[in-house]
Formats: C-alpha cells, sequence, structure tokens
C-alpha cells in the first residue's frame, strides 16, 4: 500500500523542453505517485518519449524542475535505481538472451562471490518475469522483434528497480503478450513496490493504468485516475474522454484566438 505522505516518484515543475525553433514540452507541472502504475498517453509525436528521457536525464536542453526519486533528474545516484526501456530493443544481437543479461547485471553489481550469485538470481528471475525461459540460450538477433522488446525490458528489471520507465514496451506484440505483460506490471507495483510510468498511445491501455497523464502536442491535459477522467468529462471511456478534453482544449483555443501554427513535437 502506497504512503501517502511519501515524496512522489517524479516531481516536475515548469518542465520545458526546446528544441531549436520548437518548444516540445510547454511548462508543465506534474507528479508521478510511487507505487502505482502511472499512464503517459497521447498521440505519436506529442512529446511522450522526450519527457521520458528528460525523466531519466538522458534529455538536453531540458529547464524547469524535475525530481526524480527524490533527486534532481540525471544524478548518478539514479543510475541503478531507475530502469528504462526505449522504443528500439537495446540488446547485442550476437549474444544470447541470458548472455545479455549477463552482461548488463555485470556493468549494474560487479565483483565475484556473493555478487555473482545475485547477478545470477537476478538474471533468472528477470528471464522468467518476461516468458523467456524457453530462448535464454538462443542469439538475440534471431528472436522476432517481440522478443527482443521482452530482453529489453529483461534488462531494465534487473537488480530491482525502484522507478521503470517504459516507452511503448508492448508496440507489436500480440494481444495475449500485452495482457501477461500488464499483468507483470501489477505485479511489479504490487508486490515489489516499483512504480512504473509507462508510454503508450493505445486508449485501452490506459484502463489498466492507477492514474493517467493524457498529453498533446506538449502539454498535459488531465492528470487524474480513469474513474475520475470518465466522470469529469461523462464518458464511458478514458479515450472518449481524452478526445472530449481535445476537443474543450481546441474551443478554448479558438475563443482566444488565432495562433502562430507550430510543428508537431516528438
Amino acid at each position: 500500500m502506497m504512503n501517502i505522505l511519501a515524496p512522489p516518484a517524479i516531481e516536475a515543475r515548469n518542465l520545458t523542453v526546446v528544441r531549436g525553433p520548437r518548444t516540445v514540452l510547454r511548462s508543465l507541472d506534474f507528479t508521478v505517485p510511487k507505487g502505482q502504475i502511472t499512464g503517459l498517453l497521447g498521440p505519436s509525436g506529442c512529446g511522450k518519449s522526450t519527457l521520458m528521457r528528460a525523466a531519466v536525464g538522458t534529455q538536453a536542453k531540458v529547464t524547469g524542475t524535475l525530481k526524480v526519486l527524490d533527486q534532481p533528474a540525471g544524478s548518478p545516484s539514479l543510475r541503478s535505481r531507475i530502469g528504462y526501456v526505449t522504443q528500439d530493443p537495446s540488446v547485442y544481437d550476437d549474444l544470447t538472451v541470458r548472455q545479455n543479461l549477463d552482461y548488463f547485471a555485470a556493468v549494474l553489481d560487479p565483483g565475484r562471490g556473493p555478487a555473482a550469485q545475485r547477478r545470477h538470481d537476478h538474471v533468472d528471475r528477470a528471464i522468467t518475469d518476461v516468458d523467456l525461459t524457453t530462448h535464454a540460450d538462443s542469439l538475440a538477433g534471431n528472436l522476432s522483434g517481440g522478443q527482443r522488446s521482452r530482453v529489453s525490458l529483461a534488462v531494465a528489471l534487473l537488480g530491482a528497480p525502484e522507478l521503470l520507465v517504459l516507452d511503448e514496451p508492448t508496440v507489436g506484440l500480440d494481444p495475449v503478450l500485452r495482457r501477461d505483460l500488464w499483468n507483470l506490471f501489477h505485479t511489479i507495483a504490487a508486490d515489489r513496490g516499483a512504480t512504473i510510468l509507462v508510454s503508450s498511445h493505445v486508449m485501452d491501455e490506459a484502463e489498466r493504468c492507477h492514474r493517467l497523464l493524457l498529453m498533446r502536442e506538449g502539454e498535459i491535459l488531465a492528470d487524474d485516475t480513469p474513474d475520475a477522467l470518465r466522470t469529469r468529462t461523462a464518458r464511458a471511456t478514458v479515450e472518449e474522454a481524452f478526445l472530449r478534453l481535445v476537443d474543450e482544449a481546441n474551443a478554448g483555443r479558438h475563443s482566444t484566438g488565432p495562433e502562430t501554427p507550430t510543428r508537431s513535437p516528438r
């Protein structure tokens, strides 16, 4: 059970990212509570990946305040406390699944003796978590795209991170595997106390989250629970609620007069 008095896992105030002539993230204020699954949802190009890169400390030209696990984003002390999965699988094709995980586990927790046994245990658990036990000795380069994505997720799970940042981890996966991964996310949050920030442009995945950040064009349209969003907009689904909020935002912009068009952020 989450301690409501604990500081949030992520806290942003006036978070802004400018890339060339474009403002990619526009003065965002939001929090991500600990021990829950927060969904970052919105269409492709709305700024989700940029926000996630800012949270893990790999995004350039970030202004405003961004704290992660009560430390400034990007602090060296956070490296072993955060697991990050990008949209492109980050694995070595000429290594097997187990060899990939052994390598990354050694980077996270170098040493011999008890450290080596600890790494072995973490690798075994990560392989089991992502359901790749029967492929543990297969070369990553011979796996399907979905399986390679699961290897990347297994790498992020090494060392039991306190915060998992997952950028569209279910893209290209079949419905059964998507369901199984979401069950895993809930287990990680409920049983291990980890916080998960997961992005998607598939609105039905919003219903699986404890809390939602709905984004459009570099702005956050809503920061609330799925139930509260449906109630607030008097809509039956989160997708319908999102479309209602988009219509309201568009109406507000039109009522204040035309604005200079900008290219959509990525």
